[in-house]
């Protein structure tokens, strides 16, 4: 469950992160590594991608600022994975809403 997020800061049962991560049922990745800055690639995706989501929530940031490629789209489609892209804020309450086996959220906490 994440306890609160704010520009650049979440909290995850009561320990605070300060750097993009991907969570999934069973762990934290931390310091979540991408290629391109604002352009989410595919690729940026394998950590959360071995986790076989049936659900993928994607946080482009406080602003909205990261952008998808169309990989990430098609990628989810090929694999029928439901994908939801909101802004971070949002996509912290939609994965604590939908908090079960087989969600993956992938959060940019800046931007």
């Amino acid at each position: 469950m994440i306890d609160s997020y704010k520009f650049g800061r979440i909290t995850i049962e009561g320990e605070e992160y300060t750097t993009d991560l991907i969570l999934t049922p069973t762990k934290i990745i931390k310091n979540w590594q991408k290629e391109a800055g604002l352009l989410l690639k595919a690729s940026d995706l394998k950590q959360a991608m071995k986790e076989n989501p049936k659900t993928l929530i994607i946080g482009i940031g406080f602003e909205g600022c990261a952008k998808l490629d169309s990989s990430v789209e098609y990628i989810c489609s090929k694999n029928n994975i439901k994908l939801i892209v909101q802004k971070t804020k949002d996509a912290v309450s939609t994965f604590n809403s939908m908090k079960a086996p087989g969600v993956v959220a992938a959060l940019r906490l800046t931007c």
